[in-house]
């Protein structure tokens, strides 16, 4: 499921696939993507670069088509491939960088950029 919360520019995107289920959001406000994955527990964070992530009016769009034609070939789809790396727990000043979304969602959790 996806939510869009064009005041905040935020999106909320749900996937519920038992071993494969994510919580991400985009966060426009701030520049950053945030994907928990709950097998793994842990958060994988990114800075949103314009040129490969659709803008917000975008991925409403987007997600309509996708709902409606299933097939949607388009140069907007979105995957990314994460590499293990070190990880950090949130601090402070992370919290402040990401957002107030991103922290809902972290905290906690070992944080991957």
């Amino acid at each position: 499921t996806m939510t869009i919360h064009s005041e905040e520019h935020v999106v909320d995107v749900h996937v519920r696939s038992g071993v494969y289920s994510s919580d991400t959001i985009f966060d426009y406000s701030h520049g950053y993507i945030a994907t928990r994955l709950f097998s793994r527990n842990a958060c994988f964070i990114l800075k949103i670069k314009k040129e490969y992530i659709p803008e917000l009016r975008e991925i409403g769009r987007l997600a309509f088509e996708r709902q409606t034609m299933r097939d949607l070939y388009s140069p907007n789809n979105v995957w990314t491939l994460f590499q293990s790396g070190s990880s950090v727990l949130g601090r402070l000043k992370d919290w402040i960088l990401y957002g107030k979304h991103i922290e809902q969602l972290c905290t906690g959790l070992p944080l991957y950029q």
